[in-house]
């Protein structure tokens, strides 16, 4: 199925409305990445947010929220994912955006190790972790975020 030609004036017109909501409205949308290998899941830290995290960040223009989470993942843990994701859920995040953030979580259970992690100026450190042991400082929604996956219960709506 081909996509509909918009006329330039159709065009214009989208363009200028998506950015006067976007400047009034400021949505946001991040994607992030849970690998897991066995019992093992991959968590990050950044140097600028306290707690272990998942791989993720934002959405680049024309990049789908996949491949933005496949992308984060190479560049803050050295791990490039396989295949495509399992959606787990899209969930709001009102720390990190107020009310306006969204973000997806994909699973991946097929990756390399594309290269070995370095500490830098974003991330402080890559570890796997037993789901079972997350460690004491773990972001509290990405706790619940890997009970959900774990134990396959009801998903938040919220992160």
């Amino acid at each position: 199925m081909t996509q509909p030609r918009l006329t330039t004036f159709q065009f214009v017109r989208t363009r200028l409305h998506l950015f006067l909501v976007a400047i009034r409205k400021r949505l946001t949308l991040g994607a992030r990445a849970v690998l897991i290998d066995g019992e093992k899941v991959l968590l990050i830290r950044h140097t600028y947010l306290p707690g272990w995290q998942f791989p993720g960040g934002g959405v680049e223009p024309g990049e789908t929220a996949e491949a933005a989470a496949a992308r984060e993942t190479l560049e803050e843990a050295g791990y490039r994912p396989e295949g495509r994701a399992a959606l787990h859920g899209m969930y709001l995040n009102r720390l990190a955006g107020g009310a306006r953030d969204h973000v997806p979580l994909f699973v991946w259970r097929k990756f390399t190790k594309q290269r070995e992690f370095t500490p830098n100026a974003e991330i402080a450190q890559c570890q796997w972790f037993d789901v079972g042991r997350l460690p004491a400082d773990v972001d509290p929604g990405t706790a619940r975020r890997v009970a959900e996956i774990v134990s396959g219960g009801e998903r938040a709506l919220e992160w």
